[in-house]
């Protein structure tokens, strides 16, 4: 069968953020520093070098998905001769992009003036002052673009990244196996109830990797909870968290989530859901066209919580500028070209989610791609992960004991507990 490869999938980030100083983050990235100010006081300071500066840049990106950003660098360069970007792809995987990008930061270089973040790197990037704010002459307005996406990028209350492209999960139905849409979660065991034994009721991304804290962070969402309270402090054993986790783990125990579930990725819960082995599955709008291309009979819809329209993690990359460049003004005015109505548009066509809200209203554009209401729900009711610069830790938290509650035993208490525990102690170095 055609195969699509997951286009960014997994990069989120919460306003809320986690209130630290700049020399705790930078021990945390391998570094130092003899500040002690608020990264944001100063970061403010050091973005004034260049604010003005003018002239050709460079922009660093993944090779995955740099296709659809070279044909808005040609039309960049036509019309801007002498301020002309070039693209520097980076590797394909991400953490390989991330030590590329921090190695150059951490040597103060301005190798590259704009970099096309991983969404859940923002906060750390921010926190090491490797980014310069939009603030002051770099500001800029954001009240077009999806509201989600714009937390995604803030760090502390202050904007640190324009949003470039984004990204949802969406709850697909095999209309074959279930004809009715669930309005909340409980109805997919509903739906459930009269499938055969060889077909799975819900198939979703539970191996223990980032795709499991997504997920897991999607329940204790969806349930009123959350990975982290506004003010940083976490919150995974809150009432509501609790109630979020438990609803995952009964409904794997009770197989309404499939038992192959924990073994699944991406691409193994799209092999399910366009073979026809699964009534219900999470996955990202990519699996769309493969669903359509191998003839499944199905409609998609945002995700399901407790009590109605569930809670998506967002993806996507945020664009930021290097605090060392020098040509900062062209910078800021290349990250919102790629923005603008017409770029955006051609990211829809090319399933490179928009951030730009109003794309998603379009009819022409719905007609080719049905999912896009769907998609623009799933992000209007998103929650992007923890803006912390300890995400890796807080992830790794979650998956280690999210996955012990699910196939070890662990009772939802102590994965809690030792959750948070865990998050406590990556805060404090």
């Amino acid at each position: 069968m055609k195969k699509s490869v997951l286009r960014s999938s997994l990069h989120t980030a919460r306003k809320g953020a986690v209130v630290t100083t700049a020399a705790l983050a930078l021990v945390l990235a391998g570094c130092s520093s003899s500040s002690d100010e608020g990264s944001s006081d100063s970061a403010s300071s050091g973005s004034a070098d260049g604010a003005d500066g003018r002239g050709p840049i460079t922009f660093a990106m993944g090779k995955n998905d740099t296709d659809k950003i070279q044909p808005v660098i040609e039309k960049w360069n036509k019309e801007h001769p002498d301020e002309k970007v070039t693209l520097k792809e980076l590797a394909g995987e991400a953490d390989a992009q991330r030590d590329t990008l921090v190695q150059s930061l951490q040597a103060g270089n301005s190798d590259y003036d704009v970099m096309a973040l991983d969404v859940v790197w923002t906060a750390e990037f921010a926190a090491n002052q490797w980014l310069a704010p939009l603030t002051g002459d770099l500001e800029v307005d954001t009240s077009d673009l999806l509201e989600s996406t714009v937390e995604s990028a803030t760090y502390n209350d202050t904007l640190y990244a324009l949003p470039q492209n984004t990204n949802g999960q969406l709850l697909f139905r095999n209309t074959d196996l279930a004809d009715k849409a669930p309005e909340k979660f409980d109805d997919i065991k509903t739906a459930c109830e009269a499938l055969k034994e060889d077909t799975s009721c819900l198939t979703t991304q539970l191996k223990q990797y980032e795709g499991l804290t997504v997920n897991t962070a999607g329940f204790m969402e969806g349930w009123g909870g959350s990975v982290l309270a506004d003010d940083g402090t976490p919150s995974v054993d809150s009432a509501e968290s609790k109630a979020g986790l438990q609803a995952l783990v009964d409904a794997y125990k009770d197989g309404v989530i499939s038992k192959d579930s924990t073994a699944a990725t991406e691409e193994e819960t799209n092999l399910a859901f366009t073979e026809g082995k699964t009534a219900f599955a999470i996955n990202w709008p990519y699996m769309y066209t493969n669903a359509e291309d191998e003839g499944v009979k199905f409609e998609v819809q945002p995700l399901v919580g407790k009590d109605g329209v569930g809670v998506s993690t967002l993806g996507g990359y945020n664009n930021g500028i290097n605090i060392n460049s020098e040509k900062k003004a062209t910078a800021l005015d290349f990250m919102k070209f790629i923005i603008n109505e017409e770029n955006q548009k051609s990211f829809a066509e090319a399933s490179f989610p928009p951030v730009l809200a109003s794309v998603y209203d379009d009819a022409a554009l719905i007609e080719q791609f049905p999912y896009l209401p769907a998609l623009k729900e799933s992000l209007e009711n998103a929650a992007p992960r923890p803006v912390s610069p300890f995400y890796t830790a807080i992830s790794k938290a979650v998956q280690d004991n999210a996955y012990a509650a699910l196939t070890a035993g662990k009772s939802v208490d102590d994965a809690t507990k030792d959750m948070k525990a865990a998050i406590e102690a990556a805060s404090q170095g």
